[in-house]
């Protein structure tokens, strides 16, 4: 059943799929726009990717980094949100099929983001990546759980596989929660223990390339390196995993080969497009990266198919410098100012130049008081690089409430070295009826901080 009767009705329709950064920040620029606009997501929420880190290492509970779509938008009266998950689109009839319904549209916006890349192995339930929610609750579970199990082992071995964490992956998000990993084991916890001493934890970060962050220049690489070695991590570079199996991670360096007992595996090596991008290509015939990303024109439409807009970390935009535009909040936040801005100007029957990126830089945090920051020519580190992150972060987040929860939970950890939401709950409290392991979708309200 269609959820518009009559096709084509005015004003224009705009379906907007995807209440990430990129879908939510067009939703909201077509807010006073003389179109109407559905938002359509699998989830009631906006989530703040970049901390999702800090919820899996109990700093943060997940309310502090979601914020309800419809509260969102709840003042722009053309806007209207839809739970629900695309199965697949019809670009002839411009019809958009939902698992449970159908939309009509005018315009289309697809920014249903990415997952985890495993590369063909079977690997998710072993090594949890951090994407959502769930996948933070779950590494959550799974690294104070490992504390809890080690107070209680008598046997040294197995107390320190327990206490043994290997992260796949030296990215911005293997370094971040590397870093949080060996100050939470080294600091926030070593006074809460009797039986076992937290400090004994060993991190292992292991990265496949010459260097961790290697989209960083390499002197900050090794800034970062240095400062995670400091903090206790072993970092492993120009190593790559070739198994995981029974809390064994198996790595291959060279020639050498070496087994990491490990009980907490936690992967962020790689990630891929969601599975709407086949849906895309099969219908439209646009041509697919390795990742699955859409290659785009450069105004962000698909190719043939100028009222099919594809941004975020969903699309490929190849058109500026000699790589993709990188999947980071502010580039999708761009592209998704852009295309509310072409509707706009099309409307008027007017149009603009090709989207251009404009890059402000990477950063990422190592430790407390530790951070590297890149922009342009400038590249700096330490304590002036972490204040930076700190209020870069604190900037991009949606609401003021979040904003202001996430200063006051900082300053108080940073102040007293407490606090944080270090919960174990059961892997299997939000699954769903079939009982497969899967997780319902997370609803999320202000007045629930914790998921």
């Amino acid at each position: 059943m269609s959820l518009n009767k009559e096709k084509h009705q005015s004003p224009h329709h705009v379906v907007i799929v995807g209440g990430g950064f990129a879908g939510l920040e067009a939703a909201l620029k077509l807010g006073k726009a003389p179109v109407k606009v559905t938002l359509v997501d699998k989830r009631n929420f906006h989530l703040f990717q970049p901390l999702l880190y800090q919820v899996a290492t109990g700093s943060l509970s997940p309310g502090d980094i979601a914020s309800p779509l419809r509260g969102v938008v709840a003042e722009q009266k053309n806007t209207h949100v839809l739970m629900g998950e695309v199965v697949d689109i019809d670009p002839e009839q411009k019809k958009l099929f939902l698992r449970d319904n159908e939309l009509d549209y005018d315009t289309l916006i697809m920014a249903t983001g990415v997952s985890q890349n495993y590369f063909g192995n079977d690997w998710s339930e072993k090594a949890p990546g951090l994407k959502t929610v769930e996948d933070a609750l779950e590494v959550r579970r799974r690294i104070f759980a490992s504390f809890e199990a080690a107070e209680k082992e008598s046997d040294l071995e197995k107390r320190k596989a327990l206490l043994t964490f290997a992260i796949v992956g030296a990215g911005p998000t293997g370094v971040e929660l590397a870093g949080a990993l060996a100050e939470l084991a080294h600091t926030k916890l070593r006074e809460e223990y009797r039986s076992v001493d937290t400090r004994e934890a060993q991190i292992y970060l292991i990265q496949s390339g010459e260097r961790i962050l290697p989209t960083f220049k390499p002197a900050l690489s090794a800034k970062a390196k240095l400062e995670l070695e400091k903090l206790g991590v072993t970092v492993l570079t120009k190593t790559r995993v070739s198994n995981i199996e029974n809390n064994i991670v198996t790595v291959r360096s060279g020639e050498t080969t070496q087994d990491i007992p490990a009980h907490t595996i936690l992967w962020g090596a790689g990630v891929k497009a969601s599975a709407v991008s086949q849906a895309i290509s099969n219908r439209t015939g646009a041509k697919l990266d390795r990742a699955g990303r859409v290659f785009v024109n450069e105004d962000l439409t698909v190719p043939g198919y100028p009222n099919i807009f594809v941004i975020g970390d969903l699309a490929n935009f190849s058109h500026q410098g000699d790589s993709p535009v990188p999947g980071v909040a502010p580039a999708a936040m761009q592209e998704g100012d852009y295309v509310a801005t072409l509707i706009k100007k099309r409307l008027k029957n007017q149009t603009l130049p090709p989207f251009h990126y404009t890059d402000y830089g990477s950063l990422a945090v190592i430790g407390r008081n530790q951070a590297v920051v890149q922009y342009r020519k400038i590249r700096f580190s330490g304590f002036p690089a972490w204040i930076a992150w700190l209020f870069i972060h604190i900037f991009y987040m949606i609401e003021f409430d979040n904003q202001l929860i996430v200063m006051i939970q900082w300053a108080w950890s940073y102040f007293t070295g407490q606090g944080g939401a270090r919960l174990i709950t059961e892997k299997g409290s939000n699954k769903n009826n079939e009982g497969d392991g899967r997780y319902t979708p997370l609803v999320t309200s202000k007045s629930s901080a914790e998921a």
